[in-house]
């Protein structure tokens, strides 16, 4: 039972940094030589772990073997358009100018129920609205709507919105991050005199305080019925 455990320990470990080394891809934007990589890489690691006749390295020789493979026909693809084209495929226009290539679904065996529920979670309801629907080479349907159904930006407003900033948590649970705070350009008497100002003494007593996208202070005082527990 041990020998069967500490195998299993062995493989996962050795399984999680073949598919981090491989990128960080959801598993819906694969590539198809991804995905049958994935694929054997689990069914390799399966194997050694129900048979304790199997020895060990007969699966992670296997494993080192595929992910090297992947590594390189990544990077081969990366420099190379005909490899890219035969590992990757190339993308495939469902609609064009508001008409459905009825080819194309055929070949892709894409039906037409499919395509137009795609539509519809894009938030698109009727064909004649898309200028293009293009089938990616990760399965995905990115869909271009015609201009007049485009979304209006604050460009097309002649708007000028500040850049977005990222978030920077200042007390998370009760507990000071120091460096955040020298971050933001404050210090911990800003910090205590907008934490007086809302009514909150002590740090222990903020459940979270972080300068929010757009440079605001956002202060969340801890739950009392939780502080009550803790005591």
């Amino acid at each position: 039972m041990m020998i069967v455990f500490v195998r299993t320990i062995i493989l996962y470990i050795f399984v999680t940094l073949a598919m981090r080394l491989m990128g960080k891809r959801q598993i819906g934007e694969l590539q198809p030589f991804e995905l049958v990589v994935a694929l054997m890489l689990s069914e390799l690691a399966t194997l050694p772990m129900q048979d304790t006749a199997i020895p060990l390295i007969h699966g992670i020789i296997p494993i080192l073997t595929l992910m090297s493979l992947e590594i390189l026909i990544s990077f081969l693809t990366l420099k190379i358009e005909f490899l890219r084209k035969v590992f990757c495929g190339t993308p495939d226009i469902l609609i064009k100018h508001g008409k459905v290539s009825e080819e194309e679904l055929r070949r892709q065996r894409f039906n037409l129920d499919d395509l137009i529920e795609e539509l519809r979670m894009s938030g698109y309801l009727d064909i004649s609205d898309i200028e293009y629907a293009i089938l990616e080479t990760s399965g995905k349907l990115s869909i271009i709507p015609k201009a007049e159904k485009s979304p209006v930006t604050k460009e097309d407003l002649n708007l000028r919105p500040q850049a977005t900033k990222l978030p920077v948590s200042i007390i998370l649970d009760g507990v000071l991050n120091k460096k955040n705070l020298a971050i933001t350009g404050h210090d911990l008497n800003w910090l205590m005199e907008n934490l007086r100002s809302k009514g909150i003494n002590d740090i222990k007593d903020v459940f979270i305080a972080m300068i929010d996208s757009k440079g605001n202070l956002f202060i969340q005082r801890r739950d009392r019925d939780e502080e009550e527990n803790k005591k």
